[in-house]
């Protein structure tokens, strides 16, 4: 009988609501971000300010849960004063690890708080074994979250090949960039991800009505046009449609989610210590039912792998959730390879 390791189920909070469900589903771990530009989900009416984190965290740790705290942008020059307080803040509110992408970040928190956990970011983009042992030995980190852009025998291979734990992508939004480095939107905005804290701020979200159609633009950019009877999700530049050689479509990236129920049975096996959930700019709603389907999968995958299957009551519940309705493997499957 085959006997699997078993990954903590990381989960997103953009609020506390959203932590609290997280949590009572079934989450072992939520993440959250600050109301600042010191995290990469910087949307106005989410996150959390101390007092909302105080109770996260409190909420989390009486029932056995673990915090993480995302400080995953990169520090500014002019003031990178904002990223260590913020850190100060985490440690003084006692969340398990904090996840950062800068080294300068990571350097002062492990000098003034070398008992913090540090998760490396993906915004940092590690994508191979000798990478995570660099930030490992000049940083002491313990965990790396790997960017979506590897197949499966990819991450088996950074896994055998490192002592450092290792966080994969399980269901969410995907990224067609190097993470959280978007040349596309930093054309149409002015502004990196990396320092605005998301790919599509929205002061430059513009939707304009035309009857009963509706134009999305980001920048003053036309990238979609939806008309009354199609769903509006919020524009990106990546997933927009446009006009090419005659034709309008998804000329860059579809809407899509990752959804990795399928190969939940080979993450295991590689040896996978945690899955994530992303989504802090989701509904709780949509929190509360994601992380209840994955702690049934992961708990049904634990106790028979050998016989696990994706329930079709699991897939019609991510199929509403996810992008556009639909689901993709992304890069875990590349059969032309």
């Amino acid at each position: 009988m085959t006997i699997l390791k078993r990954p903590d189920l990381v989960c997103p909070a953009g609020s506390l609501r959203a932590l609290q469900l997280a949590v009572d589903a079934g989450a072992d771990a939520v993440y959250m971000g600050l109301k600042d530009a010191t995290n990469a989900r910087n949307f106005a009416g989410l996150n959390f300010d101390q007092n909302q984190a105080g109770q996260g965290v409190r909420y989390a740790r009486e029932r056995g849960r673990q915090v993480l705290m995302a400080l995953n942008t990169y520090a500014q020059a002019d003031d990178p004063g904002r990223w260590f307080n913020a850190v100060d803040m985490a440690a003084d509110l006692g969340v398990n690890a904090i996840i950062l992408a800068d080294p300068a970040v990571m350097a002062y928190s492990r000098k003034r708080h070398p008992d913090l956990r540090l998760h490396l970011s993906v915004q940092a983009s590690a994508t191979n074994y000798e990478a995570i042992g660099f930030y490992r030995e000049h940083y002491g980190i313990q965990r790396a979250v790997l960017p979506r852009v590897l197949t499966m025998s990819q991450v088996a291979h950074v896994i055998r090949h490192t002592d450092v734990e290792v966080e994969v992508f399980g269901f969410g939004s995907l990224c067609v960039m190097v993470e959280g480095r978007c040349a596309l939107s930093s054309y149409a905005t002015g502004q990196a991800p990396n320092t605005a804290g998301v790919c599509s701020p929205p002061s430059a979200v513009r939707w304009d009505a035309r009857g009963d159609a509706v134009d999305a633009r980001l920048g003053g950019i036309l990238i979609d046009r939806f008309e009354a009877d199609e769903s509006r999700g919020y524009p990106t530049l990546c997933k927009g449609r446009f006009e090419v050689a005659g034709d309008v479509g998804y000329a860059l990236e579809e809407p899509t989610s990752l959804n990795t129920l399928a190969i939940l049975p080979e993450l295991m096996k590689a040896g996978v210590s945690a899955i994530k959930i992303e989504g802090r700019q989701r509904s709780a709603a949509y929190v509360e039912q994601v992380t209840r389907t994955w702690r049934q999968a992961i708990d049904a995958c634990l106790v028979a792998p050998d016989l696990y299957k994706v329930h079709p009551v699991w897939t019609s519940t991510l199929g509403r959730l996810a992008e556009g309705q639909q689901h993709t493997l992304g890069a875990y499957s590349r059969p032309w390879q």
